[in-house]
């Protein structure tokens, strides 16, 4: 259907790539893959003609229609959602027009998207950029283009609107081709891997999982043939070397400098550092229950976010704020970071350390630094060697690492910032949709840094393969309320896609079903609220264990430094038998804890 033939881009020097050849087929599923600047998107940009290449061409026949969702747009504001997305029909031959299964497509496809009823008649001004994108998306899809090439395209999605996506190409869509560093959403998708890497493709007629076994064997192999070459190289410049002034070997060695001017470098695919070993660095010990929130509630004017939020973070969890865009995960992290202000009581407990990562973050970066400064500065002990490897897993390897920080793009800086905060000592990360920037590699490094952490994580994210055996609850977002669910993102979305198991699970700490029985409510709603009880006395105990410390801390330093007072020799001792005597109340307070079901 698309022909592309004997294609070269070349910027200064080095071509992106040279020589590339392939076709795109009707009903082709194809997911385009590399590195971060191998030309990914340049390749999109040429089959979607709005740019040319260096040589070669790509052929579209006149009655294909190819639509391009790039990944930055300029968006309009002068129209309202739904005004703005009849736009896609504009070109709708009249004999086809059918508006009654047009506003019902239109409607269908928008709301798949993340928007309701009464958002249709807003002005797309009162949205954000990301919802923006999401009507250009939908107008996109209403025109049912031949040939489909997505540029990222869950970058602003839920996991809601991702897998209503997935469905819908599936079942609507034609020719699709499309970047994402979306691992699950790629294998969903597509049933065709097209790499770029080196200047050149390499097509393989599998999903995305597939491919990145094929290319590790691809990778060995071409490894094992640029070592023997290596070594054939050696060894005909030694016997080059060595004989270059007999003459009785003089045919010879021209015979051997003729070889090697013959010889074409075996290329090795670009290094994969997703194995390096990068570690949160942990802090301090902190107290059982890092977070509490009793019937915490936000408003921002009449607009109620969320309301009556009960939950308890224990120390070491890992879990996940879920749930379409607009319904408060960011905002009760404001929450908890104390940025914003919350009816109700939230509490952060004894001796914790956060660390926050979120868009802003990369705003607070020091401008002047260097990439490499900026890192090297936060780096201790054996991590201030590996400052060069750690950058160039995360996409800033060469002279990129020698770049100042104001040159950066917003996605540099937030990757920037995502390092910087790996190297922070703490033992309470909250990471508000950290992999929006990183590529599969980086993602990995990242993933397994988490996992290795031995301290508390709450993560804002819509991408599953990224949560997928990391998190062991996830928290639900939905209608004002937040709702608990044990278990990993893929046992979360089984059940929401159940209603069934969602009626039968019994979870603590949550709305309970009241027409299960009276007794069996009522016995689980007291244990709740003498819980609930317990951890407030206990977070209370942590705070005057805290007070002690710093106290007895103060009265050691005074004793060290040579003062000899009777009173201060006394108090030392009031305050080390009130502190072991608060230590005990505490244990006793977290064992009865331990016991509530």
């Amino acid at each position: 259907m698309v022909s592309i033939d004997k294609l070269t881009v070349e910027f200064g020097v080095t071509p992106l790539f040279s020589d590339v050849s392939y076709v795109i087929n009707k009903r082709d599923r194809i997911a385009l893959v590399g590195k971060n600047g191998v030309g990914k998107s340049t390749m999109l940009k040429i089959l979607a003609g709005l740019q040319k290449p260096t040589s070669g061409t790509v052929s579209v026949p006149k009655e294909v229609h190819v639509g391009y969702l790039p990944q930055v747009m300029k968006l309009t504001d002068s129209r309202t959602v739904r005004e703005e997305t009849e736009l896609a029909f504009a070109n709708v031959p009249e004999v086809e027009f059918d508006p009654y299964r047009q506003i019902a497509e239109m409607s269908k496809t928008l709301k798949g998207l993340g928007f309701t009823t009464e958002d249709l008649d807003r002005p797309t001004s009162e949205f954000s950029g990301g919802w923006r994108m999401r009507i250009e998306l939908a107008k996109l899809l209403l025109q049912h283009p031949d040939v489909l090439l997505l540029d990222e395209p869950t970058n602003h999605l839920d996991i809601d609107s991702i897998q209503w996506l997935e469905g819908f190409l599936a079942r609507n869509a034609k020719a699709v081709v499309l970047v994402s560093h979306d691992r699950a959403f790629l294998n969903n998708v597509t049933a065709r891997t097209i790499e770029i890497s080196c200047g050149h493709i390499y097509d393989y007629k599998v999903s995305y999982d597939e491919f990145v076994k094929l290319r590790a064997e691809r990778r060995e192999q071409q490894l094992r043939a640029y070592e023997n070459q290596q070594k054939q190289i050696r060894d005909t410049e030694e016997f080059i070397e060595r004989f270059r002034y007999k003459a009785t070997k003089a045919v010879q060695v021209q015979s051997r400098i003729k070889q090697l001017e013959k010889i074409v470098p075996i290329e090795v695919d670009e290094v994969d550092n997703s194995k390096l070993n990068l570690k949160f660095s942990s802090s301090i010990r902190p107290g059982n229950y890092p977070v509490i929130c009793d019937d915490v509630s936000k408003s921002y004017g009449g607009h109620l976010v969320f309301s009556h939020v009960n939950l308890t973070i224990r120390r070491g969890e890992k879990v996940a704020f879920v749930g379409r865009n607009g319904e408060g995960k960011s905002t009760l992290v404001k929450c908890i970071m104390g940025e914003i202000a919350c009816e109700g009581k939230l509490t952060i407990g004894h001796n914790v350390q956060i660390g926050y990562f979120a868009q802003n973050q990369a705003q607070l970066l020091d401008e002047n630094l260097t990439v490499f400064e900026t890192i090297d500065n936060v780096a201790q002990g054996d991590m201030r060697l590996k400052v060069r490897d750690i950058l160039g897993t995360f996409m800033f390897g060469g002279e990129a690492s020698d770049k100042k920080v104001r040159v950066l793009s917003g996605g540099e800086r937030s990757r920037l910032a995502m390092i910087k905060l790996l190297l922070e000592p703490v033992n309470f990360l909250i990471l508000d949709e950290p992999t929006n920037h990183l590529d599969m590699s980086s993602k990995e490094v990242l993933k397994q840094a988490i996992t290795e952490f031995d301290g508390t994580v709450v993560l804002v994210s819509h991408d599953r393969d990224f949560l997928d055996g990391l998190v062991t609850k996830v928290y639900e977002f939905a209608n004002g309320s937040v709702r608990e669910h044990l278990g990993g993102i893929y046992d979360y979305l089984h059940r929401i896609s159940d209603p069934e198991s969602i009626a039968a699970e019994v979870l603590p700490k949550v709305a309970l079903d009241k027409n299960v029985g009276g007794a069996d409510y009522a016995v689980q709603k007291e244990q709740q609220k003498m819980r609930r009880k317990l951890e407030k006395q206990l977070t209370s105990y942590e705070a005057k264990i805290s007070e002690l410390e710093n106290e007895q801390m103060k009265l050691e330093e005074q004793l060290a430094n040579g003062t000899v007072d009777a009173k201060l020799f006394s108090r030392y001792a009031e305050v080390k038998a009130e502190t072991e005597s608060v230590m005990e109340e505490w244990e006793r307070l977290a064992e009865e804890i331990d016991k509530i079901a």
